[in-house]
């Protein structure tokens, strides 16, 4: 029969009056979620409490035993905050109350602990997750000893009385019936150990409104865990599952998020590791539990929606925790506790270890002196440029050349290098913390001629032989089953096997050692790789038949190299033996004791960088960052073409100038060919620091004067000259503020600056003539303006609509020279025009580019009028060593040559206009946002409040956050508030909308959002 909730419903106006009735309190009341309970916080002037109603149907002894729970913890909890009661004001703990409908009510008023509930948190990071666990395990601790017969009782929530859902598979059908069933199956398996285990009263609904996380919303922590109406006397592990079973909810990998909680629940409470057995089981039994009672509830009460609430992510989380590998999880937890991953391992181990299994066992018939170790690393120099690391014919040869210069060698290695070639799509997970790649290799490669034979090392069994014939699969795939004397299982994987070896033998085959059993193949049947055997040893097969995953990220090496031990440990190779890697601390330590400490690292927690590629650069690990910080690397990081254009010229030479090359006079070509004609001589130097210090040089040299006048907040290189025009260095920290001949006007912010909105242009280029006005009013005149296109460091500012022409008008009238600064924006990374200047209907005197004409190469060039340079020239040769080498203007022509050949000009207009609208159209949901501005791939935005104050602080928590999630940005502006985005030239519309995607993410963050 239906109930009818309206019935039993107890409102907040009801509530209002049951606390003065009962409590002689008043206060502000707002309901709050309950399963049995109706729930209300209770704010007054000095305190909040919790008052608690219950059913009509309620068990008076039942409430009874919570309160017990909560005395015990009152006097033997440590560390733990648990709600305290209060009394009636009949001196009762338990009060009465007789609704409207004449039914009785139990009433409890507790202290309301301040706080969130873990529903309402976002983001729930790994911290909260460990924070979690403690306090489950600190609970766990605490109750041990605690008893009371009510704890011994029917209860339809307890996972250790799971079977009653038996009864009501009729409910599901289709895939979620096979869900449930699936389940069910695996807990009657465990059914009888299962009893054997330990057992206490635990809290037993650790859900994501019973656990109460503290305001900090960037380092949130869990303060208390409420609510024991369902406390139970049960297996103990059965609280660690439920509270895993709500808290992974709404996580992409959920076995990813359980390991932080069982981590720090281990720390607190020890587990057994034959608990650990079960734990996989219980975790989806709870949800079983969930998911059953849903489906009846919502028969019963079809207007109570709390009762629905985790429906939806209960079997999300069933789905993906279906998915998983039992055998997998329980080595993943076992490793959460500290113990050895797979069980077997030290076994398998001290097995290896007594063994005389050479690597010519498996190639009897090839004659070698010396295994020879390949470093095929992300950080291998020897791997190359991704176009050839990518090249089976070319490593095939590189391989060749290896053996030709070392006679009678096994060329192998590979195990746990992280590999390059396996960052791509087809490796990659999404984790709680964006997309990861599984690029750490678990087996070992030995590089040999296709159709070399293979023999069996072991004596062993056919476990399958599958053709595995996706790209860059395994190809022909041999998997044998191997048992030690003492009864020991394990396996070994031979891949990229010729396609005949799939006729050598057969499942379930016995084969001895020394046995034929396949060869290597070729590139063609192989999986699309270079010849090659791959060799990996497994103590599970999880549940794989045919195939097994011969990668594993880094985050998860501990677990996989725990099921896939060193094949080494049969071959005792010291030539094989893994090399000692440096952690980043070491490298940090080294920085700060021999660096200057002026150098800084990005990020809260830095990252090493060891590769890059087109719009992504590459850590250690093997994480792939999509890149939106480096403008530098212009045409994308490690361009082909560019590398080997300077490849190819340093190979035969690289000397100064002061030599007649047609590389000079090429480059020369080529970069004047893009600017007005009146821009017509170019000096080439290293960096756009140097060139800045030319420019600066140049107008000295042409008026005759010294002063300069620049723009707040403006950056424009480290030499003593270039920093005394760098408002943005000596008004900053270790400054001392402007020198004598420099002169600062306001920065041209139209949104947040000193003029505002539309038309202000000519505002902002008055205070340029006032400051010609002072200067001359000293009896000195001006030397030059120098003012970038778009203000980088002053936060991506846009100039206003006739400001440079205004100024320009205003120097050139006093007898200065104009600079344009085109180090950031220049080389048609704006998108409209090659040059920034070009937006403003403007032509320089001087105009200045940095190192993005070189890729990243030191690589820069003053192009200036031909007045400008004759008069520079004055007798006092200027000469830079290197400034305009071959190798240089190698690299810089290719540089203009992939821009236009790859139209990346057009695509920084097409893809910027496209995330410039992109992010107007998320400022609309988050108006933090308050103003998008830039052009092409020079973009930025700013955080603001709604008095448009400054949020330096949430600028740097987004690129941080970002960064977690895979995504590199950075933050500058006057008051360090703006996000820059200037990529790679290559970055693209998927780039675009990958980096809108994560923003949205961030952006409904609490911290965010506060």
């Amino acid at each position: 029969m239906e109930a009818n909730y309206t019935h039993i419903q107890i409102t907040a106006a009801q509530a209002a009056e049951i606390a003065p009735e009962h409590y002689h309190i008043k206060g502000e009341i707002t309901p709050l979620p309950g399963e049995l309970d109706f729930n209300f916080k209770i704010k007054t002037d000095e305190d909040s409490f919790l008052l608690k109603v219950s059913r009509p149907d309620a068990d008076e002894q039942e409430i009874a035993f919570q309160e017990k729970i909560l005395a015990w913890l009152a006097t033997h909890a440590q560390n733990i905050i648990s709600p305290l009661v209060f009394k009636d004001k009949d001196g009762h703990a338990i009060s009465k109350y007789q609704d409207e409908h004449g039914q009785t009510r139990l009433v409890r008023l507790l202290n309301f602990i301040p706080g969130r509930l873990w529903s309402a948190v976002n983001p729930q990071n790994e911290a909260l997750l460990y924070s979690l666990g403690k306090e489950a395990g600190k609970l766990s601790t605490t109750l041990q000893g605690f008893e009371h017969p009510l704890a011994h009782r029917d209860f339809p929530w307890d996972v250790g009385q799971a079977q009653w859902t038996y009864n009501y598979t009729n409910l599901f059908s289709d895939d979620k019936l096979e869900i449930i069933e699936y389940f069910q199956s695996l807990f009657k398996e465990i059914h009888e150990p299962y009893q054997s285990l330990r057992k206490s009263v635990v809290h037993s609904d650790a859900n994501d409104n019973n656990v109460i996380v503290s305001n900090d919303l960037i380092h949130p922590q869990v303060k208390a865990i409420i609510d024991y109406g369902d406390a139970i006397y049960t297996q103990t592990i059965n609280d660690l599952a439920i509270a895993i079973a709500y808290a992974v909810m709404n996580k992409s990998d959920v076995l990813e998020a359980s390991l932080p909680i069982i981590k720090a629940y281990y720390q607190e409470f020890p587990l057994l590791e034959e608990e650990l057995e079960f734990l996989y089981t219980l975790v989806a039994m709870r949800l079983v539990i969930s998911v059953t009672k849903s489906a009846i509830n919502r028969q019963l009460e079809p207007d109570n929606t709390y009762l629905l609430i985790s429906e939806k992510p209960a079997w999300q989380v069933l789905e993906k925790w279906k998915a998983i590998s039992e055998d997998l999880a329980h080595y993943s937890f076992r490793a959460a506790c500290g113990f050895c991953p797979h069980p077997k391992e030290k076994e398998f181990k001290n097995w290896a270890a007594k063994q005389n299994i050479s690597i010519q066992s498996l190639f009897p018939q090839i004659e070698f002196e010396e295994l020879k170790k390949v470093d095929m690393s992300i950080e291998s120099t020897w791997m190359g440029h991704e176009s050839e690391y990518l090249n089976n014919q070319f490593t095939e040869y590189k391989l060749q050349e290896l053996k030709s210069a070392n006679k009678n060698i096994i060329v192998a290695g590979g195990y746990l290098e992280t590999r390059p070639f396996y960052i791509t799509d087809a490796y990659k997970k999404e984790s709680n913390n964006g997309p990861i790649y599984r690029a750490v290799h678990l087996g070992t490669d030995l590089w040999l001629e296709a159709k070399t034979a293979i023999h069996a090392p072991l004596d062993g069994e056919v476990f399958s032989i599958h053709h595995n014939d996706a790209d860059k699969d395994y190809g022909p795939t041999l998997i044998l089953k191997h048992q030690t004397e003492e009864g020991l299982e394990f396996y070994s994987l031979y891949g990229h096997l010729s396609l005949n070896s799939l006729n050598q033998i057969k499942k379930n085959q016995k084969v001895k050692r020394g046995e034929l059993i396949a060869w290597v193949g070729n590139q063609e049947e192989n999986g699309n790789w270079a010849a090659h055997l791959h060799f990996q040893l497994m103590l599970s097969m999880l549940d794989y038949e045919y195939d097994f995953p011969g990668v594993s990220t880094a985050k998860e090496l501990e677990i996989w190299s725990s099921i896939c031990p060193d094949s080494n440990l049969l071959w005792k190779e010291k030539n094989l033996e893994e090399a000692l890697q440096k952690d980043n601390e070491q490298l940090i330590k080294y920085r700060k004791q021999h660096l200057g400490k002026s150098l800084s690292l990005s990020y809260d927690i830095p990252l090493k960088m060891v590769r890059g590629a087109g719009a992504f650069l590459l850590d250690s690990s093997g994480r792939k960052y999509l890149d939106t910080v480096n403008n530098v690397a212009h045409v994308g990081h490690e361009h082909e073409r560019v590398v080997k254009a300077g490849q190819a010229q340093m190979g035969i030479l690289n000397t100064n100038s002061r030599y007649l090359h047609e590389n000079i006079n090429q480059f020369a070509e080529e970069l004047l060919s893009t600017f007005p004609q009146e821009l017509s001589v170019v000096h080439f130097v290293n960096s756009g620091s140097e060139a800045n210090e030319l420019a600066l040089r140049m107008c000295r040299a042409y008026s005759g004067q010294k002063d300069m006048i620049a723009v707040e907040i403006g950056y424009h290189g480290n030499t003593n000259g270039c920093i005394e025009v760098s408002s943005y260095k000596f008004d900053g920290k270790g400054g001392k503020g402007a020198p004598e001949h420099t002169h600062i006007v306001p920065l041209p912010d139209a949104y947040r600056g000193l003029y505002q909105g539309e038309n202000c242009g000519e505002k902002y280029a008055a205070h340029i003539q006032e400051q010609v006005d002072r200067i001359q009013a000293k009896g000195r005149n001006v030397a030059g303006f120098i003012c970038e296109s778009i203000i980088s460091c002053g936060g991506q500012i846009e100039l206003p609509e006739d400001y440079l022409k205004t100024a320009y008008s205003a120097i050139r009238k006093a007898g200065g020279l104009c600079i344009s600064d085109e180090v950031q924006v220049g080389v048609g990374r704006v998108g409209k025009a090659f040059w920034g200047f070009q937006l403003h209907d403007v032509v320089p005197d001087i105009v200045t580019i940095g190192k993005p004409i070189g890729n990243g190469h030191p690589l820069a060039a003053v192009v200036c009028t031909r007045a400008v340079a004759d008069a520079f020239a004055n007798g006092m040769e200027y000469f830079n060593t290197f400034g305009g080498n071959p190798v240089s203007c190698a690299i810089g022509r290719e540089v203009l040559r992939v821009v236009k050949d790859e139209k990346l000009q057009q695509n920084a207009l097409e893809v910027g206009e496209y995330l410039k609208s992109e992010l107007e159209v998320l400022s609309k949901d988050f108006p933090i946002i308050g103003n998008v501005r830039g052009q092409g791939l020079f973009l930025g935005f700013e955080l603001v409040d709604e008095n448009k104050n400054p949020l330096p602080e949430k600028a740097a928590y987004l690129a941080n956050r970002m960064k977690d999630l895979g995504i590199l940005m950075s933050t500058d502006g006057k008051d360090v508030n703006v996000l820059k985005i200037k990529p790679p030239m290559v970055f693209s519309k998927e780039n675009a909308e990958e980096l809108i995607k994560r923003l949205k993410v961030i952006f409904t963050e609490d911290f965010m959002r506060e």
